[in-house]
């Protein structure tokens, strides 16, 4: 009882970044179903049948992969570079294959249910804004990337969407951070300087929020972009021929075939 009360005083207390970060979210889901539409429509304008936004296929690919997400959601570690609170994991690689596969809606959805299910099964400590600006971090990175590659479909246009991703979510963390994260972590644990002062233990040149976003977090993502990007090429190649539609498609009329012979 004592926690939900906390929880609540923490929410209340800080609701205005609360608010502004649910307000983000709505818009990140918001820009992959507006890109999705536009992508089917250049399809149709091309001769091809778009998919629809949910169909079986993908479905079944968010579900599969929003579990593998959230497994490795659990296996974070800090990096040297950046305070030890913020923790480097490999849960936003299953959202930007499921991106690449299926689209930027599919790739978002994996991101907002792997964090669901580790605020279900493992709580909050932040009153929801950590696991909020998580999901933003990491649907800004499959969304930028994705749709790049969702409009031309080419080994060349997934790097260049991997490279731009990456530089986003450099230049969108530290802005997340600047006006959301720290201002919220700062009401709930004692000030900013308590939150600047792990960032001074790493660079002693760190004595302000400016300087803190540039020097640990901006190449906290900028590592993250880079290494989840890079794992990703190396094992798309593998798995596109189960995820994409032609391979479903084909297999559907192979037992088709077989059934009427």
């Amino acid at each position: 009882m004592k926690e939900k009360q906390s929880l609540f005083s923490l929410i209340t207390g800080n609701w205005q970044h609360f608010l502004a970060l649910v307000v983000l979210m709505v818009i990140a889901f918001a820009v992959s179903i507006f890109a999705e539409k536009l992508a089917s429509k250049k399809d149709l304008k091309e001769g091809k049948e778009p998919e629809k936004l949910l169909s079986i296929r993908k479905v079944s690919i968010i579900g599969v992969f929003s579990a593998i997400a959230f497994v490795l959601m659990l296996i974070e570690f800090p990096l040297p570079i950046a305070p030890s609170f913020y923790k480097f994991d490999f849960s936003d690689i299953p959202a930007l294959v499921v991106g690449f596969a299926a689209g930027p809606f599919a790739g978002v959805m994996v991101e907002f249910i792997k964090v669901t299910l580790n605020i279900l099964l493992q709580g909050t400590t932040s009153a929801f804004v950590g696991e909020i600006a998580n999901f933003l971090i990491g649907a800004s990175f499959v969304s930028v990337a994705s749709i790049i590659y969702r409009f031309k479909k080419t080994r060349k246009n997934a790097l260049i969407g991997c490279l731009a991703a990456t530089l986003f979510i450099t230049f969108a963390g530290a802005f997340l951070n600047a006006y959301f994260m720290i201002p919220a972590y700062a009401l709930m644990f004692g000030g900013v300087e308590n939150i600047l002062s792990a960032g001074t233990a790493i660079y002693s040149f760190v004595d302000n929020v400016f300087t803190f976003c540039l020097f640990c977090v901006a190449p906290f993502n900028l590592v993250k972009g880079i290494v989840h990007s890079v794992i990703t090429f190396l094992i798309y190649k593998q798995l596109s021929p189960i995820l994409k539609a032609e391979a479903f498609g084909s297999a559907k009329k192979s037992k088709t075939v077989a059934a009427n012979e």
